[in-house]
C-alpha cells in the first residue's frame, strides 16, 4: 500500500472524551452520570435537559481536555501508522466554549505523543477543507463547506454504529486498520 496521509480525530478516537466525562462528572457531582445508554454522537442528546448546564460547565473546565484518559491501544496505533510511512496528522475540533480547550488539545498531544506530534495539530471547525487520504472519526457524519478529499473511516463507538457503510476502526482489534500498515 503507498504512504497515505492519515487524518485522526482526537477525542473520542485518540483521547477518551466520555471516560473523561464520567470520570469528572462521578468526581464533581458524587454520582455517576446520569445516562442509561450511547445513542447519539452528541452526549448531550442522550441526557436529560436538567443536566445540559452542568454537563457544559464539565466540557469548558480548565483542565477537562487535558486530562482526558487516552482510547486504550491508541497512542500506539498512531505511532505504528507513522512508523509504516504513513503521514499521520491528528485533525480535532475545539468546542464552543474553546478557551481552555484549544491549548489543552495542544497539551495533550505534547503528553501522550511527544512534542514532535505538536507539528501533526490540524485544528479546524470544518474538516470537510482539510485535504487527506482518509479521515479516521468517531462523529458517524461530517459536514461541512466543502466536498471531503479523504475516505471516512468511523472509529468503532456505540453511537454509530447504526452506520453501516464506512470502514469501521477499532485500536484494539488490529484487524480492523491492519491495511494501513501493510
Amino acid at each position: 500500500m503507498a504512504s497515505k496521509l492519515i487524518l485522526l480525530d482526537q477525542d473520542g478516537v485518540l483521547a477518551d472524551f466520555e471516560q473523561g466525562v464520567r470520570q469528572l462528572w462521578q468526581q464533581t457531582y458524587q454520582q455517576p452520570l446520569p445516562l442509561a445508554e450511547r445513542r447519539h454522537f452528541y452526549l448531550r442528546d442522550d441526557m436529560a435537559l436538567q443536566f445540559h448546564h452542568q454537563l457544559d460547565e464539565l466540557y469548558s473546565s480548565k483542565g477537562f481536555f487535558a486530562s482526558l484518559p487516552p482510547m486504550l491501544d491508541g497512542i500506539a496505533a498512531a505511532k505504528r501508522l507513522l512508523e509504516a510511512g504513513h503521514d499521520v496528522r491528528i485533525c480535532t475540533s475545539p468546542i464552543q466554549a474553546y478557551h481552555y480547550c484549544v491549548s489543552e488539545k495542544f497539551d495533550w498531544i505534547g503528553q501522550h505523543l511527544g512534542e514532535e506530534w505538536l507539528q501533526r495539530i490540524i485544528l479546524t471547525k470544518d474538516k470537510t477543507w482539510v485535504r487527506g487520504d482518509i479521515l479516521i472519526d468517531d462523529k458517524p457524519q461530517i459536514s461541512g463547506s466543502l466536498i471531503p478529499q479523504w475516505q471516512h473511516w468511523i472509529y468503532d463507538q456505540p453511537y454509530n454504529r447504526d452506520q453501516t457503510k464506512l470502514k469501521r476502526v477499532n485500536w484494539s482489534q488490529p484487524e480492523t486498520w491492519s491495511e494501513l500498515l501493510q
